[in-house]
């Protein structure tokens, strides 16, 4: 077995990948994990971010088992998601979620509580309705804050992808890695890691570009 692999095996098997045509169904299946679970995640960090940053009793409920829950890797949850969603989707995406929600809730949480309580008490005054005052002052003065750990969420979804397509997937970039390192096939190794990487480096770079868009102003 070859430990390390030239550039050209790695590019051989890359290419028979392409071939074979398995490449362009493994790379939509990890991409509607990744992305299915970030929308749902990021969807849930901010709706729950800003209840607990805005509210103090929802923030002493559901903050401390937040805190709790969020230390706990996606991929600690392998077996019981096993368990409770057998071989279905649902398992998967449950740990593209777990890994997005916490980090997106905690920097929304933090942005809600950083914005100027001034602004907050002038807008009740003048008799601004407290869903237009959460919608024009909270949210837009924690935007950044959650945009950042919108950005941060990127990257770890496809962390927990790996520990998704582990939970007993038949398609994806992670489980064709998994497929050739039992086969001992160092080339397509390589190359199903560098897909990875590429894959998340064109997110970030995308999800950064949309940034500079929606937050112009700082």
């Amino acid at each position: 077995m070859v430990l390390f692999p030239p550039p050209t095996v790695v590019a051989a098997a890359v290419l028979e990948w392409i071939r074979s045509g398995q490449f362009f169904s493994d790379l939509l299946a990890s991409l509607f994990r990744v992305t299915t679970g970030f929308i749902i995640g990021g969807a849930l960090g901010i709706l729950l971010g800003v209840l607990t940053g805005q509210f103090p009793v929802i923030s002493s409920l559901l903050s401390p088992l937040f805190h709790i829950l969020r230390p706990i890797p996606p991929i600690a949850f392998v077996p019981i998601v096993i368990l409770w969603f057998g071989l279905s989707e649902a398992g998967k995406l449950f740990l593209v979620v777990w890994g997005v929600f916490f980090t997106v809730w905690l920097s929304t949480h933090i942005g809600v509580q950083k914005v100027d309580r001034g602004l907050i008490r002038a807008a009740l005054m003048l008799g601004t309705p407290r869903r237009q005052m959460l919608q024009e002052i909270v949210l837009l003065g924690a935007l950044p804050y959650i945009v950042v750990g919108l950005r941060t969420a990127v990257s770890i979804s496809f962390y927990t992808l790996v520990a998704a397509e582990l939970a007993g997937a038949f398609a994806g970039i992670v489980y064709r890695i998994e497929i050739a390192q039992q086969n001992l096939q160092t080339g397509q190794v390589m190359g199903g890691l560098a897909a990875l990487g590429l894959m998340s480096f064109i997110a970030d770079r995308l999800f950064a570009a949309l940034a500079e868009r929606i937050v112009w102003w700082r």
